[in-house]
């Protein structure tokens, strides 16, 4: 085989000197175990895996969790998207829903907020919301009964008059490693939570909303991955974006926006209450950003999708919020 001329010695040995330069580099550069840091790209430095392991019984309390989640978005300047309307969010105690009744009301919306059994937890989105100068009504109930629903509806419109907004974000999740290990019960539990729920919460809502009022769900990554320990969750997740799809289909004609948030890992009671100890205290490492969201960095697409200034052209969309997938 012929060989080219010319002595390869000099770029070897520049070739050398960059690697050296790189690996000097990433020496200094506080990495993880894979190499890659924690992305921080706020407003204020989020927490970062490992967290302290942890496990929370059903259906989990935000109060318990270390570090507390971020939810009331210090840096976030409401400037009147959703003056003078109403919003019901399901889950709305905790979490995501927490942070989302806390900037509706910044952006003028008074807030029903229904939680299953988080009292305490409940108490402090109240607190929260009514310290941004809006009206709070709290609600204690399970949305697979559609009663309560109903009941939910009705009490908002009978307090303030109308409802502009229906949030529906109340979930259920328990991990099982295999469909043997699924029983009939917890896959009940799983899809009537968040299927019956959501249509139920719909259904109650949609006689009262009006053109220009809009219905958001909270979807899941999983929903567009799916995850083989929540097989049942990844079902109702990939069911809610379908449900979201044909409801803006089915309510277009009457002026009222059907979208979702779909999030990847965020920091809230549900995978706590869901996943072992250990395994909590690595949350999120596996995204690319290398840390789960807080629910304060999900809370302003809510605010995007339920206001007609921003977002009068969308519906029958999912909006994936999840860490650079």
């Amino acid at each position: 085989m012929d060989k080219l001329s010319g002595d390869g010695t000099r770029t070897a040995d520049e070739q050398r000197e960059i690697q050296e330069e790189v690996a000097s580099a990433d020496a200094s550069q506080g990495k993880s175990k894979d190499g890659v840091r924690a992305v921080q790209a706020g407003a204020r430095r989020y927490p970062e895996p490992p967290f302290p392991p942890q496990h929370e019984p059903k259906p989990g309390m935000e109060y318990r969790l270390d570090p507390p989640p971020m939810y009331d978005a210090p840096f976030y300047k409401g400037s009147g998207k959703l003056d003078g309307m109403v919003a019901v969010i399901t889950g709305g105690d905790s979490g995501i829903g927490r942070a989302v009744a806390i900037l509706f009301a910044r952006e003028g919306a008074d807030v029903t907020i229904s939680h299953l059994a988080e009292d305490r937890d409940a108490d402090e989105t109240r607190r929260a919301v009514e310290a941004e100068g809006r009206r709070c009504l709290v609600s204690r109930g399970d949305v697979r009964d559609p009663d309560y629903c109903r009941q939910v509806i009705d009490h908002t419109v009978r307090t303030f008059g109308k409802i502009d907004v229906l949030v529906n974000n109340a979930a259920f999740q328990v991990h099982s490693k295999t469909i043997e290990d699924l029983s009939i019960e917890h896959f009940d539990m799983t899809i009537k939570t968040s299927l019956y729920g959501y249509f139920y919460m719909a259904k109650a809502a949609v006689p009262h909303l009006k053109e220009g009022s809009s219905i958001i769900n909270t979807g899941s990554v999983v929903g567009l991955m799916g995850s083989a320990a929540l097989l049942d969750y990844s079902m109702t997740k990939g069911g809610i974006h379908s449900f979201t799809r044909a409801l803006a289909s089915n309510l277009v004609s009457r002026g009222i926006r059907v979208n979702a948030v779909a999030p990847g890992p965020v920091w809230t009671p549900l995978n706590p209450s869901d996943k072992q100890a250990e395994q909590v205290s690595q949350f999120g490492s596996k995204v690319p950003m290398k840390r789960p969201a807080q629910p304060e960095e999900l809370a302003p697409a809510y605010v995007f999708l339920a206001s007609p200034q921003c977002s009068s052209y969308i519906t029958g969309e999912i909006l994936p919020v999840i860490g650079g997938y």
